[in-house]
């Protein structure tokens, strides 16, 4: 029986949750005394309050004439993003927005997506020119009186419903309509509008919620941007239907700080935070342990903790934990690659790491590791409910991934010939390619349309190459891509953004100049050469001065500007 067959027979038994406001309304009565928020100032939200809070909402909604409207939520994340959220998708449509979009970004998806209102910071609707109706989630009342704040909102609709109004109660839901309006990039010239409904979340929190065990004593940091499906599925409305407990970072600068504050048991983060908490945590072992007790430059942090005594290990992972408030046990990573080595590394430190994989399309989760069954070189088994297969597997076994399920989204917004290209057969197409292992562990090997194809017929993945550079010391950040070269065929061009302290540190007498840099870089690349067929060799290397532009979810846009 392979670990995929068992992995079949194992189950969390859960409470599953078909709609919003049943998920609030279960919660509040099997956890209602318990804290399902703590804010700053140590401000106690329970279950039964947030429920309240729910009911006024959608109550004051529907008597402002927004049932089956479209209603935005853009800004920082907080409680009052998620009770706007959480009332708009139930009462009409919730159109969650990218705070950090340029106003006539946000202005042009409130166009075409015809939001009736749009709940968002202060500073944001300062700059929206449009006539919609503007209300402030803003966590200060200080704000302009030509914006309602919400909680204007929240005491009129308890009004309402205590006076009698309880359309909250009894209004049917229809699970199976569009229920929320997720636009995939930036700028409405590219970017798709996916359809989801309550069924399609509902099914993910049910789906993930038998293979992570929620409940009470889970109290999470809430880290990733709000209007990413990653972390309004999985970092909320999955823990609301368990019995968790969530506070909010202050913003990503903040985030060693809130850890030790607020303590959480669990982190659901990008691989970027996890890389940066190693960095920390080595930088503090090479400061403070004896040089005696140390490996040279370049060895990981795993390295350095099996070369300690046992008794000297156990104190620095006592420290690190302590660092990292005390409390934490378990960490979420998705929305990007990351190398096993550091999951490796975080279980070392007694920290548990699942790594998983989703799209928003998927609402997001489609195979994660487990409670039961880990694998930290996979992105995991395919969640329980999911149909999954490798579409034209080469002889490696990598094929497209493609998957069918209660979770699938509904299509693209307005877009039905986009959607009949990915929804075909009955399987949605991911666009990425993957394969499986005999146990039925599936890896992700890179992206359809980032396949770089040699002049022998043979796929080239940059994701590989770009993985075998960023393991480099003196490697940053890299970007692999095919270019055409002066017979016809493609050339492997890598743009690289060099580690500049490292390099720094190898000339310990003198500046590294310019012409230094880049001869260190040539070392990097030379070296990895040597260990790939003609083929896949990189040809042409072009340093790169900043960091590339990346998304919401710290991916590099592998498309745009930073191409040329």
């Amino acid at each position: 029986m392979t670990i995929y067959e068992q992995f079949l027979t194992k189950k969390h038994k859960t409470r599953p949750v078909y709609d919003f406001r049943e998920l609030v309304y279960e919660s509040e009565k099997d956890f209602g005394a318990c804290p399902a928020f703590i804010l700053r100032g140590n401000n106690v939200i329970t279950y039964s309050a947030f429920a309240d809070n729910y009911r006024a909402l959608c109550t004051q909604f529907f008597s402002l004439g927004y049932e089956n409207k479209r209603i935005a939520i853009s800004g920082a994340n907080s409680y009052n993003w998620i009770i706007a959220y959480l009332a708009a998708a139930t009462v009409g449509v919730a159109v969650p927005i990218d705070k950090e979009l340029q106003h006539e970004d946000i202005e042009a998806f409130l166009i075409a997506a015809d939001c009736e209102a749009i709940f968002a910071d202060s500073t944001i609707l300062a700059r929206l020119n449009t006539d919609i109706t503007k209300y402030t989630i803003a966590e200060s009342k200080q704000v302009k009186e030509s914006y309602t704040h919400i909680s204007a909102l929240l005491e009129s609709g308890a009004k309402l419903y205590a006076d009698g109004d309880k359309k909250i109660d009894s209004f049917e839901i229809n699970r199976e309509e569009m229920s929320i309006l997720i636009f995939t990039s930036g700028t409405t010239g590219n970017s798709k509008g996916v359809c989801l409904s309550q069924k399609n979340i509902c099914a993910n929190i049910n789906q993930t919620s038998t293979m992570v065990k929620i409940d009470p004593t889970v109290h999470s940091l809430s880290v990733l941007p709000l209007h990413h499906t990653y972390e309004t599925t999985l970092g909320h409305l999955l823990l609301l239907s368990g019995g968790a407990c969530i506070s909010y970072a202050d913003g990503l600068r903040q985030v060693a700080k809130n850890i030790t504050e607020y303590s959480p048991s669990v982190l659901i983060v990008v691989p970027l935070l996890l890389e940066f908490i190693l960095n920390r945590v080595e930088a503090n072992m090479r400061k403070s342990l004896p040089k005696r007790f140390l490996l040279p430059e370049g060895a990981s942090v795993a390295e350095l903790l099996n070369h300690l005594p046992a008794l000297l290990r156990y104190v620095v992972k006592r420290k690190v934990k302590k660092t990292l408030g005390g409390k934490l046990r378990l960490l979420i990573v998705g929305a990007a690659p990351i190398k096993p080595e550091t999951i490796e590394t975080f279980c070392m430190l007694g920290i548990t790491t699942y790594q998983g994989y989703g799209l928003t399309e998927t609402s997001p989760l489609v195979a994660g590791n487990n409670d039961f069954f880990m694998n930290p070189a996979a992105v995991g088994l395919p969640i329980h409910g999911v149909e999954k297969k490798i579409e034209n597997p080469n002889e490696e076994g990598v094929g497209e991934i493609i998957v069918r399920g209660d979770n699938v989204m509904l299509g693209y917004y307005n877009d039905p010939d986009t959607t009949a290209e990915v929804m075909r057969g009955g399987y949605f197409h991911t666009g990425d390619l993957g394969r499986f292992d005999e146990d039925g562990f599936l890896y992700v090997t890179g992206r359809c349309k980032n396949v770089i194809v040699a002049q022998n017929g043979k796929n080239i993945y940059p994701e590989e190459l770009e993985d075998r550079l960023t393991e480099e010391l003196f490697v940053e950040e890299a970007l692999v891509l095919g270019v055409p070269n002066t017979k016809g065929g493609t050339a492997i061009k890598a743009k690289i953004y060099p580690c500049i302290e490292k390099i720094k540190e190898l000339y310990a007498e003198k500046a590294p100049t310019e012409e230094d840099i880049k001869a260190e870089i040539a070392k990097v690349v030379a070296r990895i050469n040597e260990k790939l067929p003609s083929y896949k060799k990189i040809i042409i290397t072009e340093i790169v001065w900043e960091a590339f532009e990346k998304t919401t979810t710290k991916k590099i846009k592998r498309f745009g500007a930073n191409m040329a």
